[in-house]
């Protein structure tokens, strides 16, 4: 099975078909997709203007699109390869128990569904790298009463994703499913305090 660079190397080879190159990037979401592979594709698309059923994309928006991911998994890459070290080296100082952020990061390992999004079609807006960044500087700081992406603090608990996780606090502005460890314990009461209302609005 092709790895992300040798299927990165297959999108820029212009000697490809194109409907050949546009697999081969699609094939790279298999590999890193922080908003799961229907969401990640879909901004992407947005970003760099294909119709995400063109099975024919212009080249050049096609490269644009992997440049784009390119760049936001070298930074994921780097993140974890920072982290490694970090636990590397408190292991040796006896500090075997990972906290709440590292022990979800384990689940994330390698890029896919770091921060899946509620829709396909509802993402943040922003290039992959900085929406990352954001995160990482979320889990690097504590928990907090807001979106870690887009800081709104329009939260609201949902049971009924159709991914993992299952339930989680989900961003009324941006979509993403917020880790439960980068939100206080008052943040996390009031998103389901919202799905609460909400029920006995409807009835």
């Amino acid at each position: 099975m092709a790895g992300f660079r040798a299927l990165a190397r297959e999108v820029r080879n212009p000697r490809r078909h194109i409907t050949a190159r546009r697999t081969s990037l699609r094939k790279c979401l298999e590999r890193f997709a922080p908003y799961g592979h229907r969401a990640t594709w879909h901004h992407l698309c947005t970003r760099s203007g294909i119709t995400p059923e063109d099975r024919r994309p212009d080249p050049l928006r096609l490269l644009t699109a992997l440049e784009e991911l390119e760049e936001a998994r070298t930074l994921w890459l780097a993140y974890e390869a920072d982290f490694a070290a970090r636990r590397r080296q408190e292991k040796l100082l006896g500090i075997r128990q990972p906290s709440a952020v590292d022990d979800w990061h384990l689940r994330t390992w390698g890029g896919c569904d770091i921060i899946p999004c509620e829709s396909p079609s509802t993402h943040p807006g922003d290039r992959l790298a900085d929406v990352l960044r954001r995160l990482i500087a979320a889990m690097e700081s504590g928990p907090g009463a807001a979106c870690p992406v887009c800081t709104r603090p329009g939260l609201v608990w949902r049971e009924d994703l159709d991914r993992y996780p299952s339930a989680g606090p989900v961003c009324a502005d941006c979509g993403i499913v917020v880790p439960l460890p980068l939100l206080t314990t008052e943040a996390l009461t009031e998103a389901r305090r919202v799905v609460r209302m909400s029920r006995y609005a409807a009835v």
